[in-house]
């Protein structure tokens, strides 16, 4: 029934929304929106591509440099926390579309929701406080930096948690002064509409935020090589992340990637094995196992090895599979068909590389449609194997022993990725001597994955570039401008006048 009740928010057609209004239903070509649960068409969704990009950014030029640019912070901040209460009034409509669209419980997209007003009010106070830097040089200069934006601002976000994602870039490129053309991900599209029309409960001015629907090689394509936007910020897979960097590199764009992760889960023997274990599970099961910073391996000492491989074993046998819209639910089905495809193509591994499918590895006996496939729990892993080196992006769990501390690290290490580690031991030394020595743009010790905003987000090497979060957002959103005030009759060189003296200082 919920189910139902839910499938009449969503409309019939999605259309792009440009320059503050949202094109006529019907027009130009389109797409189809799957429901994961049972794959049947949820909506038609316009399909955008070069033309509609090409207005869309021609608004946000215009919407830039008439409305948003002179905008004082206070204003826009408070335009921010009237968009982040229009999420909060809106909380069940949009847990309920997401949900529909992505496949992930509803209890887990409502805490989600929370976190997107949470970024439209983070971000909001942060415009108010975004200063400068001074230089005073006496006796004659006093010079100072300020942070001012930089156009428009091209943003391509993933369909795992979608909302969350999407209003994680809006809220800090708005906040710094830019205006925004976003695409989403097309095999979720739906918060992104309905956010849409939010912007215009909130008062934004036309044409400061559109959005435009469509494939990655149309609309995306068009985003990315658009000469009027300088700004790309993109959330997803490592492939499409290079390839998008290649096609604005003629125009110089400024990037921000967050892109894939394959995170360890360090398990020492000293660790509080309970505590451990359910960071584990949370990291791993929640989001239906599509998430970025996910801990899909967990390295453990060989002394507690059996152990704990045999408390997950209970575990992972344990994580109720279902309906996403049945609170009983801890996983839902995966995002697409061929997306399930993909993770299961590398269960399918497991005669040719030899680990074992200790836990799952199917499809659930009781849901013969849609997108769903049993928690997964792959032992007699070696580092080396593909599902130990590559992203899986689902509730596939792998697990390696080590012997000691430096194998730990080396094979922490021995992944193209590094975005997040997670360190588990009592040991506070040897705590930060692993977060030290871990390739990963983030750590957390003793913790799942808890957020803070003000913190800078990120991955070193194959997991991205750039960071967001607090003020290190502004640091991809603005651009520094520094101004040098001359104070007084300081001296300048003579250039030009024959016969007289010439005064040589710098």
């Amino acid at each position: 029934m919920r189910r139902q009740e839910a499938k009449h928010l969503v409309p019939q057609w999605v259309p792009h929304y440009i320059g503050g209004t949202f094109d006529p239903a019907g027009e130009g070509t389109s797409f189809a929106d799957l429901d994961p649960h049972d794959n049947q068409p949820l909506a038609r969704v316009a399909r955008g591509g070069p033309s509609e990009i090409d207005r869309a950014v021609n608004q946000a030029v215009e919407a830039y440099h008439r409305h948003w640019r002179p905008l004082p912070p206070r204003e826009r901040a408070r335009l921010l926390q009237r968009w982040a209460e229009e999420v909060v009034r809106h909380k069940q409509e949009l847990a309920q579309l997401e949900t529909l669209d992505t496949g992930i419980p509803l209890r887990q997209t409502l805490s989600q929701v929370d976190r997107a007003a949470d970024n439209f009010r983070f971000f909001a106070e942060m415009a108010t406080r975004m200063t400068g830097e001074t230089y005073p040089n006496p006796p004659h200069f006093f010079n100072y930096a300020i942070r001012q934006p930089i156009g428009v601002a091209g943003l391509i976000t993933p369909w795992n948690t979608p909302l969350m994602l999407e209003t994680w870039k809006i809220a800090p490129a708005l906040a710094a002064g830019n205006t925004v053309v976003l695409k989403p991900a097309e095999w979720a599209p739906l918060t992104a509409w309905k956010l849409a029309e939010l912007s215009q409960e909130a008062d934004l001015p036309p044409g400061v935020f559109n959005v435009v629907h469509g494939l990655g090689e149309e609309a995306g394509a068009a985003l990315v090589s658009h000469p009027q936007v300088p700004l790309i910020s993109f959330t997803g897979e490592t492939l499409t992340g290079q390839e998008i960097m290649r096609n604005g590199s003629q125009q110089l764009k400024r990037f921000s990637m967050e892109l894939g992760g394959k995170s360890p889960v360090m398990v020492f023997s000293d660790a509080d094995m309970e505590r451990a274990l359910n960071a584990v599970m949370f990291g791993m099961f929640t989001l239906n196992g599509e998430r970025c910073t996910a801990g899909s391996r967990v390295l453990v000492d060989q002394v507690i090895a059996a152990e704990f491989t045999g408390a997950l074993t209970r575990r992972v046998s344990a994580v109720a599979v279902g309906d996403p819209f049945d609170t009983a639910t801890e996983l839902g089905p995966l995002i697409h068909p061929d997306h399930w495809n993909r993770v299961q193509s590398y269960l399918d591994l497991a005669p040719k590389e030899g680990f074992a499918v200790e836990v799952g590895g199917a499809r659930p006996g009781h849901l013969d449609a849609g997108n769903y496939l049993q928690a997964t729990l792959l032992t007699q892993v070696t580092a080396d194997m593909r599902v130990a080196r590559e992203e899986i992006f689902g509730p596939v769990l792998v697990v390696i022993p080590f012997r000691d501390e430096q194998e730990a690290i080396a094979i922490a290490n021995q992944v193209r990725y590094g975005l997040a580690a997670y360190v588990w031991t009592r040991d506070q030394a040897r705590a930060t001597r692993v977060a030290e020595q871990v390739e990963s743009g983030m750590v957390w010790i003793n913790s799942q994955n808890v957020r803070d905003l003000r913190t800078p987000f990120g991955g070193s090497k194959w997991s991205g570039i750039g960071r967001e979060g607090g003020h290190f957002s502004f640091d991809f959103y603005t651009e520094w401008k520094t101004v040098h005030v001359a104070q007084g009759t300081h001296a300048i060189p003579v250039v030009g006048r024959v016969g007289e003296a010439a005064d040589n200082a710098d």
